[in-house]
């Protein structure tokens, strides 16, 4: 390709968890009230840590917080059963222009992959029930690959997928990916891939600003992006 000309980028992998669900919040209140009623400091902190990342390597990051007698399993457990109680209450909230996104990139024939460090039958479950899951031609969970984000392994999984399932040969600079957390733009940078950063918890710092190549506000911003300028030189 010469160096003026530009090419459409109509491959693009999303992350779920605080991309399309608002969910990175909705545990974060579950682990703050057990870390009321257990006298725990610091969980807004160990939480944004371990934002992005699959189960192993989160119990990891929490005995590294507070050590290694820290009783992570029974207390993840107690946030995981306020976390189910509440969402077979409500449902899982959808963030705002998720499914307008979905339908817009439907509509203007991107192949759409989703990348989440939550087990691969967890994200079917969730994305089923919120009658998400058919825009999705390949999903890849944090079960399917070894290392977890910031390691760009669920992402280079994930476009390999595309890539053989869709005949697209593409490289990874020709596919988005919308993510939210620090380790997924990481990790998506590390897959060489152009990283659309819409953050939830965690707030861009300069090293997200260097790594993202662009940050949004909220999803219908990257709908309004993609609408207008879809290239990369």
């Amino acid at each position: 390709m010469k160096k003026n000309e530009q090419k459409k980028i109509k491959t693009i992998i999303f992350d779920m968890d605080g991309v399309i669900f608002d969910t990175e919040n909705m545990f974060l209140r579950c682990w703050q009230k057990v870390a009321l009623d257990f006298g725990l400091t610091g969980m807004e902190d160990v939480y944004r840590r371990v934002i992005g990342v699959n189960a192993e390597a989160t119990k990891a990051i929490y005995l590294d917080f507070y050590g290694e007698d820290f009783a992570y399993d029974e207390l993840c457990g107690l946030a995981a059963d306020l976390f189910y109680e509440r969402y077979h209450a409500t449902g899982l909230p959808v963030k705002a222009g998720a499914v307008e996104l979905l339908d817009f990139l439907t509509k203007n024939d991107y192949q759409i992959g989703l990348a989440s460090s939550t087990n691969t039958r967890t994200v079917k479950k969730h994305l089923g029930e919120a009658g998400l899951l058919a825009y999705f031609k390949v999903i890849v969970g944090g079960d399917m690959v070894e290392k977890s984000k910031p390691e760009p392994d669920i992402f280079r999984e994930a476009f390999a997928l595309l890539n053989a399932s869709l005949q697209l040969q593409i490289s990874p600079s020709d596919v988005y990916v919308i993510e939210d957390s620090f380790n997924g733009v990481r990790a998506a940078h590390s897959a060489g891939m152009n990283v659309l950063m819409v953050p939830d918890i965690a707030k861009p710092d300069e090293e997200m600003q260097r790594l993202a190549t662009r940050i949004f506000a909220n999803l219908l911003e990257v709908k309004d992006f993609l609408s207008k300028f879809p290239f990369f030189s």
